[in-house]
């Protein structure tokens, strides 16, 4: 992923802080969108973004605390980089602790919240990736009959055939059959890289 398909998601209700931290950013070649509030983004906000957003701590109505929290409800995962004011890094601290990749201190200075913003962009690209594994995963699942699902399940654990047969109550050729089926279906080359596809698929869970 290239940076430049990246979009900064800043949230403050400051319009000031808005606008300086949009230049600095957008000096980078980086997209940048800005929203005076938390309701306002959470409109817009989706899972799969390539990307990040930059929540101010304290803001009126919902707080960037309250915005992380509904964030991860949703099951959206975009990095956050907090904004905080001195008094507030304790607060900072158990948002990190909470899944926040970073937060900055008010005033920011441009090389900590460009290494900030440069960092969050990483795991977001490991973000989006993990979840397109996953979504080409289930579908290369979605056409395995339940007994296929229930060898596949067992192949991956270690079970060898003999004990799938004994365990599924069918014999040792059908049970061959059924890993040739499944092979072919997901496309998995060998046993290892069937059992990433159970796990990226959520098979296994």
């Amino acid at each position: 992923m290239n940076i430049s398909e990246a979009t900064v998601f800043i949230v403050d209700d400051d319009s000031a802080v808005r606008d300086s931290l949009m230049l600095m950013i957008e000096q980078e070649g980086i997209r940048v969108e800005t929203y005076g509030n938390g309701e306002d983004f959470l409109s817009v906000c989706q899972n799969g973004i390539y990307g990040c957003a930059i929540l101010d701590i304290r803001m009126p109505g919902m707080d960037g605390m309250q915005l992380q929290q509904e964030l991860n409800r949703r099951n959206i995962k975009l990095p956050i980089v907090f904004l905080t004011g001195h008094g507030d890094i304790p607060l900072s601290v158990k948002a990190v602790k909470t899944g926040a990749v970073d937060f900055l201190t008010k005033p920011v200075t441009r090389e900590n919240l460009l290494s900030s913003v440069k960092s969050a962009l990483l795991e977001s690209q490991r973000l989006v990736t993990q979840l397109e594994n996953g979504q080409d995963a289930k579908s290369k699942l979605a056409d395995l009959t339940e007994r296929e699902r229930e060898v596949m399940t067992l192949a991956v654990a270690g079970s060898p055939n003999k004990e799938i047969a004994r365990r599924l109550g069918i014999s040792h050729r059908t049970v061959e059959i059924h890993k040739s089926k499944i092979m072919h279906k997901t496309g998995a080359t060998n046993l290892l890289d069937l059992a990433r596809i159970a796990s990226e698929g959520r098979l296994l869970e």
